[in-house]
């Protein structure tokens, strides 16, 4: 459900992020959260949804709408929909985190993406900072394993990668600390949706 409250959280929790555009959001996305939660033991996951892709020339549709898909697609009572970004002004994910850890210093937050954001890792903004701020859990989807595990990020920070068996370690792990899961993927995308027609009924809860 979204809020437009800042989400509240208790000292000692483990909150997983999961930033994106989710233009529009969907059931693949509702799946990586789940899956992720289980994996890497979290309390909470939080949806980071972006007013804006810094990294794609052509801008999303339009926050509110946006914002009020998530919300009918994503119905977990541990999962928030927040609009942080826009109530903070940042865009790049290096300064939202930021400003996430000085508003909840007793907190553990575990960045959460997907391979394929893990072979592009070292094009955003101040990777390396992320990577050095939180731990990150990595959930595979189709098709982007190998390239996700050659990548630049993966290769520079090979040491700090926790075995998949450890993953509930995760969140308790210091940064840097990364795991690499592989789940039953939902072989589903935004993109796939859009050029399929917009956004129609797939956006909906099964």
């Amino acid at each position: 459900m979204f809020r437009s409250a800042i989400p509240y959280a208790r000292p000692g929790q483990v909150i997983g992020l999961f930033g994106g555009s989710f233009d529009p959001p969907h059931q693949g996305h509702v799946h990586v959260t789940l899956e992720a939660m289980k994996a890497f033991g979290l309390d909470q996951v939080w949806w980071l949804v972006s007013p804006g892709n810094p990294l794609k020339l052509t801008g999303p549709a339009p926050l509110a709408k946006r914002l009020r898909a998530a919300g009918e697609v994503m119905r977990h009572p541990r999962v928030e929909i927040t609009d942080i970004e826009r109530q903070t002004g940042t865009r790049a994910t290096a300064d939202t985190l930021a400003i996430i850890q000085r508003l909840y210093p007793q907190v553990r937050f575990v960045w959460l993406m997907g391979a394929d954001n893990l072979a592009q890792f070292h094009k955003w903004k101040d990777w390396r900072l992320i990577m050095d701020s939180v731990p990150v859990g990595v959930v595979a989807r189709p098709g982007d394993r190998i390239s996700a595990r050659m990548s630049p990020a993966a290769r520079l920070y090979g040491k700090y990668r926790i075995d998949g068996h450890a993953r509930h370690l995760l969140g308790r792990a210091h940064a840097p600390a990364w795991c690499f899961v592989n789940v039953p993927m939902v072989d589903v995308s935004s993109t796939e949706i859009r050029t399929r027609g917009g956004w129609g009924d797939e956006v909906l809860p099964e």
